[in-house]
């Protein structure tokens, strides 16, 4: 009896919890599928604007660059500097006996 209620609570765990993880991934492609849709049809219809000025050429090229999510910067320019190492326990202080 001991067995079918381990197996019984163990299959129903992995039911309840398994389904989270997929749910996570799934959710996140999804936005960030969402988001990629909704910044190109931001960009064409900011396309669509006539312009006669420089100002609204410039303000327009402005807008579509803001609104690509490319990243440009792979490495940051400078790094931290690693952490000198520090013996582990400390040395005890020399005391005269």
């Amino acid at each position: 009896m001991f067995l079918l209620r381990s197996a019984f609570w163990l299959i129903l765990a992995f039911v309840l919890i398994r389904p989270e993880m997929d749910v996570r991934d799934t959710a996140e492609s999804l936005s960030n599928e969402a988001l990629s849709q909704g910044g190109a049809f931001i960009s064409e219809q900011i396309s669509a604007i006539d312009c006669t000025e420089l100002v609204c050429h410039g303000g327009k090229a402005l807008a579509v660059a803001a609104l690509q999510n490319t990243q440009q910067a792979g490495d940051p320019m400078h790094t931290t500097p690693a952490k000198p190492a520090i013996p582990l326990p400390r040395p005890r202080p020399d005391r005269p006996v």
